[in-house]
């Protein structure tokens, strides 16, 4: 039998639901992943896993299990267990294939297809995760608007207010969790290939000495956005796993959309402040940016 492809329910915040059970399989690692036919449990992106998995419980006539890990999975037309991470063959989305929540559990529950489970998230955890993910995008957006000065020239890409994309063009890492989320980015020579300045000239001291100024701006840029409460939400073309979801977010220079499968804050107010902090590496060939958000 193939399974359908799971329908999700945290884009739009859930962390509770019911659901029919479709299946239950064995893991190469000795844990068991259970199969609902919708879920509120964001697993972790085997393509680009940014945002760590939800953990909470699921309960079955009575009998909570605790949900330790969330995956993708997938299955392909002809059926059969489901495959995890690296074993799958097909790009994300794959309309031949069947795309699946598989929530983790540690021991056995034996025989649960066919009976309804209800399905609890820890919310602590999500709304930790989701102030890091939400962070997580307000500093591409500032930094991209400090650093487009810097640019010599278009390298052709611009973010959603017309600054070139930093973000996207030198992302080398993206990685959240309950504290922070820590973006890596590469400024090697595609980079400077496409514009961007490192060294000094006449114009700008070099980035390492730079980095305070750039550091104090980002934080302003990010403050004002915390203070002004934006509204944020999540385009949801459809519900299922694989569907292409966009972050927007009203701010006050207009509305911001990044493409993004995460979960986020409602409203920036929910932060009592956002601040980053940005560091070189010693050969000077990376750039880290570390977000904390501070929730109110």
């Amino acid at each position: 039998m193939t399974l359908p492809t799971t329908h999700v329910s945290f884009p739009a915040g859930a962390v509770t639901g019911e659901s029919p059970v479709l299946a239950v399989h064995p893991l190469a690692d000795g844990r068991y992943a259970v199969v609902t036919e919708s879920t509120p449990f964001h697993p972790l992106d085997h393509t680009w896993p940014d945002q760590p998995a939800d953990h909470g419980t699921l309960t079955v006539d009575g009998t909570e299990l605790a949900v330790v890990d969330c995956l993708t999975g997938a299955v392909g037309p002809e059926g059969g267990a489901p495959l995890v991470g690296a074993e799958i063959p097909v790009k994300r989305g794959d309309e031949e294939w069947s795309w699946l929540v598989l929530h983790v559990l540690d021991t056995d529950p034996g025989d649960l297809t066919g009976r309804t489970a209800t399905l609890a998230v820890d919310a602590e955890r999500r709304a930790a995760l989701s102030a890091s993910h939400s962070g997580c995008h307000l500093l591409a957006l500032a930094l991209n608007a400090a650093l487009a000065p810097r640019w010599r020239k278009d390298p052709g890409r611009s973010d959603a207010f017309g600054n070139p994309d930093f973000d996207s063009l030198a992302m080398a890492s993206s990685v959240m969790d309950t504290q922070a989320s820590t973006d890596t980015y590469r400024l090697g020579k595609s980079l400077k290939k496409k514009g961007f300045t490192v060294d000094a000239t006449e114009e700008f001291p070099a980035l390492a000495d730079a980095l305070p100024a750039l550091t104090e701006a980002v934080n302003a840029r990010l403050a004002a956005w915390v203070a002004a409460d934006a509204p944020v939400r999540i385009e949801v073309p459809g519900p299922e796993l694989t569907a292409r979801r966009q972050w927007h977010c009203e701010l006050p220079e207009g509305g911001a959309q990044i493409f993004c499968g995460g979960t986020h804050l409602h409203h920036l107010g929910e932060l009592a402040e956002l601040t980053t902090e940005l560091r070189l590496s010693e050969d000077g060939a990376e750039l880290v940016a570390v977000t904390s958000p501070k929730r109110g």
